[in-house]
């Protein structure tokens, strides 16, 4: 039961008011009191909010979308506003900082990147796939991809749709980049080693070049395709058109020959 005032039952223009100023029928028990076939939980909330103007309004979302409900009945404009903003809020608050969806077809895959409104990061790790035995630092770099993976999408959530492919083709472990639908990047970590009794799997961890590649994919942001120039300015290989490709052994190979031919040169036999 509640005690009060015609007064604060009238002070605003709701349906309290109109039951109270003789525009509804009003009904009564035995003893006089007024009878409203609503639960009394926030009732003293909703009298507070008459006389005060103002309210402080419950901790949880659950007693708030009571109140919430209560105040609609009641037509009480003001307070149905601040509920729905403190609700509104707190669905926000308790939304995740990041989502990374997990592609489980390829079909899902194409529909993500083409429609995706940010560029896109596709992680594609698999350790299964692996017809060879591992050499011993690859579960470690295996281990680094997945993190780095985790700590840029963290960093860049805002501007990039990150993506991770667990069930894919026949590779291991794979960076790819996307701009406007496109794939514009990859970076292959996995390789094959032979030692002298059989071949071995090699995962890598090329932290730098997956680091670039995703600054690089910043320039896509914008619907229309990225300034040439700044492309060039930004990608250490210059590759504007088509699919940048990279992997440490092949690099570590190319530079190997370059300096062979160099020697060559400078010491002619």
């Amino acid at each position: 039961m509640h005690y009060t005032t015609i007064g604060t039952l009238c002070k605003q223009d709701t349906m309290l008011r109109a039951m109270f100023s003789g525009r509804l029928e009003v009904l009564t028990d035995s003893e006089g009191w007024i009878l409203i076939d609503r639960c009394g939980t926030h009732f003293g909330t909703i009298l507070n909010f008459l006389r005060d103007g103002s309210v402080a309004l419950p901790e949880t979302t659950k007693a708030i979308a009571e109140l919430l409900a209560e105040s609609k009945y009641y037509c009480i404009e003001e307070l149905v506003e601040a509920c729905e903003k403190v609700l509104a809020k707190k669905e926000r608050e308790s939304e995740p900082i990041c989502r990374v969806p997990l592609i489980t077809s390829q079909k899902e895959e194409q529909y993500l990147i083409s429609t995706a409104t940010k560029p896109v990061v596709k992680l594609l790790i698999n350790r299964h796939n692996n017809k060879y035995s591992y050499t011993n630092t690859s579960d470690d770099n295996l281990l680094k991809n997945i993190e780095l993976f985790d700590k840029l999408s963290l960093r860049f959530s805002g501007r990039v749709f990150f993506i991770k492919d667990v069930i894919g083709s026949s590779e291991i472990c794979c960076w790819s980049f996307y701009g406007n639908g496109k794939k514009v990047a990859e970076v292959c970590c996995t390789s094959i080693v032979y030692a002298t009794d059989k071949k071995h799997t090699k995962v890598e961890f090329p932290e730098a070049r997956i680091f670039e590649e995703t600054l690089n994919i910043l320039l896509y942001e914008n619907k229309n395709a990225p300034d040439q120039e700044l492309m060039q300015a930004t990608s250490l290989r210059g590759a504007v058109g088509g699919i940048s490709s990279y992997t440490s052994d092949e690099e570590e190979e190319r530079t190997g020959l370059a300096r062979l031919r160099s020697n060559k040169q400078n010491n002619p036999t």
